[in-house]
């Protein structure tokens, strides 16, 4: 490795690139040296190039002097991804690379800069009446393409898939500054498929650039179902088959713990604006009349309507015609039905769907707790006992659990014909961090109380954090933004883990493209 500059370690990367581009105020690294749950050690600068040549020539520069780079997103993450403590480092936040390069509406490609947001570009397809395949994370007012693309993710346009699917090919800035571009301008893939490697790397292998990603026609008909059920066993059971009938463009659901969470958050005023885009989707798709019927449903429904509902199942059918995703719903509130579940008011989907990027105020929970998930895709076989082994940790540790107001909810969301997702989230006592400052509204900020850190129940939710990566594990599953907290190696077939770890020295090799990201080290060799 380089030796690095006693005087100013930054000689070399402020002699490639802008000063406007590097920030080193006090404010700015404390802010990027913290994820949603955790602080890492400062960097040496915060790095916003205002091009993609500008990007790769401070990439280089840096890594020729022997700082690592350390690529961010939209900063929504909560394992670490950019995150660091191995030694000097630049932060690279794509921010400002946020350009929609070209809408080809007939070969039916979007091509972006990385750092654009998923609700950016949704919102600037959508007069067109196009939409990315899969279209982002409920994040998306924040976390970005290239973070997507880098992380992996997953829930709008579930059924086609994570975001990783719906990418072409990338430009990708290597460890030297080298820009490559992976696979063709239209079709994935071409040849052995260059555009996967660089996929859900959490940018070990470079930063993204730029993006191409496939469009599709957004839809123009909608329906809508809400379903409570009494158990686990019964609504795990119905996603499931909801899922392998691909009846659903989403279908999620909320444990009793996580529903009553929800129903606490926001207010009035938020009710309000939400509906009123709901009302503007609703008359889009089926007329004013529809419309007014359908709001003001929701409107006497309020927030009461899940009171006394156990378990909640909230589906989205999409498509062109009304009279077919109608049809879809009737199919899927008959394998609700026949699964022992009933119908309720439908208010939740219709209200996301109209409003699908909320501000990331869940960031923090009701009454302020500090809030982190984690999470595993698992196969349908393997839910019912996945969700059962959870239960039984959270008895075996309950005691604990209530003296330190340690608390635990469970989102669950069908992934396609073969998987579904459990994310269990945790709640409990500590002091806000500058992220959440930054990320949470600061209205709702402010009415959120302050509570004092609690080292105690941290380790706690640190320690069942692992317990349930290792029920997980136990059972198969796979997770998405692996960065540095979930297990990638241990379940690789050896022959293929050497193939990573030749890609890593072949594209960075003095390792310092965000090193341990992925559990591969700062030594390319690692």
């Amino acid at each position: 490795m380089a030796s690095l500059a006693k005087d100013n370690p930054l000689a070399a990367v402020t002699a490639a690139v802008s000063a406007a581009t590097l920030l080193t105020d006090d404010a700015a690294l404390s802010l990027y040296s913290h994820d949603v749950l955790t602080c890492g050690a400062r960097p040496l600068a915060v790095f916003r190039p205002s091009s993609v040549a500008e990007l790769a020539a401070g990439i280089s520069a840096a890594t020729a002097a022997g700082i690592a780079i350390v690529p961010r997103g939209g900063g929504m993450s909560y394992t670490g991804g950019y995150l660091y403590d191995g030694g000097p480092f630049l932060l690279v936040d794509t921010e400002a690379l946020d350009a929609i390069i070209a809408i080809d509406e007939t070969d039916m490609v979007v091509t972006v800069e990385a750092g654009i947001s998923w609700d950016k570009l949704h919102r600037a397809l959508a007069p067109r009446g196009l939409r990315v395949m899969a279209w982002g994370t409920l994040s998306g007012i924040r976390a970005t393409v290239g973070g997507g693309m880098s992380q992996n993710g997953i829930f709008w346009g579930a059924r086609a898939g994570s975001v990783v699917d719906s990418a072409v090919s990338f430009d990708v800035v290597l460890a030297d500054g080298t820009i490559v571009t992976t696979g063709s301008a239209f079709f994935r893939p071409y040849g052995p498929d260059l555009t996967s490697l660089f996929a859900a790397d959490c940018g070990a292998f470079g930063v993204k650039a730029r993006v191409r990603l496939k469009l599709v026609r957004e839809a123009s008909a909608f329906a809508y179902g809400s379903f409570s059920f009494p158990a686990h066993d019964a609504l795990l059971r119905a996603m499931s088959a909801i899922a392998r009938a691909e009846l659903a463009s989403e279908s999620f659901a909320f444990d009793p713990f996580l529903q009553a969470q929800r129903m606490k958050r926001d207010s009035l005023v938020k009710d309000a604006r939400q509906l009123g885009n709901m009302l503007k989707a609703e008359a889009r798709s089926g007329g004013i009349f529809k419309a007014m019927k359908e709001g003001a449903k929701v409107a006497l429904a309020g927030r009461s309507f899940l009171d006394g509902v156990p378990f909640s199942l909230h589906c989205i059918a999409e498509g062109r015609h009304q009279g077919a995703v109608e049809a879809d719903m009737r199919a899927i509130e008959a394998i609700v039905r026949e699964h022992g579940g009933s119908v309720v008011e439908n208010s939740i989907p219709k209200v996301l769907r109209a409003n699908p990027f909320p501000p990331p105020n869940s960031m923090l929970g009701p009454g302020g707790e500090r809030w982190v998930p984690v999470h595993g895709f698992l196969p349908h076989s393997r839910l019912v006992e996945a969700w059962e082994r959870l239960q039984r940790l959270w008895d075996e540790n309950a005691e604990e659990m209530a003296r330190l107001k340690v608390e635990t909810g469970a989102l669950i969301a069908a992934t396609g014909r073969s998987s579904c997702l459990i994310e269990p989230v945790f709640f409990w006592p500590g002091e806000h961090n500058p992220l959440h400052v930054h990320a949470v509204e600061a209205d709702h900020l402010a009415r959120l109380p302050k509570l004092a850190d609690s080292p105690e129940a941290t380790a706690l939710v640190d320690r069942l954090k692992g317990e349930v990566i290792a029920i997980f594990q136990g059972l198969g599953a796979i997770h998405l933004q692996i960065a540095r907290t979930y297990p990638l190696r241990e379940r690789h077939d050896p022959a293929g883990w050497e193939i990573l770890r030749a890609l890593k020295r072949q594209v960075d090799p003095k390792g310092l493209m965000n090193p341990g990201a992925l559990g591969l080290g700062g030594d390319a060799a690692d």
